[in-house]
């Protein structure tokens, strides 16, 4: 009696492409979920909410310095030469009879676009590099992390007063400097997370599939990579505005008449005795602002902490 044909039967694991797009799916239908749980913990953070309210109003005062500033911050008057705080003048005046109020107003401009906008050029440049060396490896890496490696061989800030030097005093060539110094911390944190990350099983799974790398890199590693990313930022604008404020202090960031809270202190140094007040509130402006900033920095690295999820 012959036998039967039997069936073959039906393989439990799905095929390759299949398993790597659904956890590709899955991974993407868990962050919504991680944004919520990390805005919750934020939240909860007294210290953290503290030092967003401050970074807030320091934007704020900056953005809306032409509306509440009391005088003209470049305007001078003999007659009011390094008055104490008054009701007429809050802060009091410098030796040129400015309002130290309203120039610590606009000097809030510069100080903290000299962060962002730092900050901004770091995370442009040192990012990309920092994502293609990790992903690719072999020669890219080899070039990528030299460059880095040579440029944190040098302290930050003598890096910036070096280059700040070189191009020229101006409050645009020291953001350019201070942002080409701050570039290798976000290419070695780049590099890294993108060598963790190119080994999970989406990203394998996806290569599985025929994606190309840019897709790759792109929809699955910069998401990943985003959150340290953002919270190494927010830590390096406060680093920048010290950086910045030291460099108007050495006479390499915004060229007088017009104010940043480094250029202020600049100026107090010469009369600490006679008129305190000079330097007092300049240097509560940065210590609060670079305050603000660290304490968010610390929030947002432990709200978008994997682990803690």
């Amino acid at each position: 009696m012959a036998a039967l044909p039997t069936t073959p039967s039906t393989p439990s694991t799905p095929p390759a492409p299949v398993a790597a797009s659904a956890s590709a799916a899955a991974s993407a239908e868990r962050l919504p979920r991680r944004r919520h749980r990390g805005l919750r913990k934020f939240a909860r953070n007294r210290a953290a909410v503290a030092g967003a309210i401050i970074v807030a109003f320091a934007v704020l005062v900056a953005l809306l310095a032409p509306l509440i500033s009391p005088y003209d911050p470049i305007a001078t008057s003999f007659m009011t030469v390094r008055q104490a705080p008054s009701a007429l003048h809050w802060f009091g005046t410098d030796e040129l009879g400015r309002d130290i109020l309203a120039r610590m107003i606009y000097g809030a401009r510069a100080s903290l676009a000299a962060g962002v906008v730092s900050v901004g050029i770091a995370v442009i440049i040192g990012v990309p590099l920092g994502l293609l060396a990790g992903y690719f490896g072999r020669w890219v890496d080899a070039i990528v992390s030299r460059l880095a490696d040579a440029l944190l061989s040098i302290p930050f800030l003598i890096l910036a007063i070096a280059m700040a030097a070189f191009l020229g005093a101006s409050l645009t060539n020291a953001m350019i400097a201070i942002g080409v110094s701050a570039m290798p911390r976000f290419v070695r944190l780049a590099r890294g997370q993108a060598l963790t990350v190119k080994a999970e099983e989406y990203v394998e799974g996806a290569r599985a599939i025929g994606l190309s790398d840019t897709r790759i890199i792109v929809r699955y590693i910069l998401p990943n990579v985003l959150p340290p990313i953002i919270v190494q930022a927010s830590l390096t604008v406060a680093t920048a505005i010290i950086a910045e404020a030291s460099l108007s202090f050495l006479g390499l960031g915004q060229l007088p008449p017009m104010p940043s809270w480094g250029s202020m202190l600049n100026t107090a140094k010469d009369f600490v005795e006679q008129a305190p007040w000079m330097s007092i509130f300049p240097g509560i402006a940065i210590f609060l602002t670079v305050l603000g900033f660290n304490l968010l920095g610390d929030g947002l690295r432990d709200a978008l902490d994997p682990r803690e999820q």
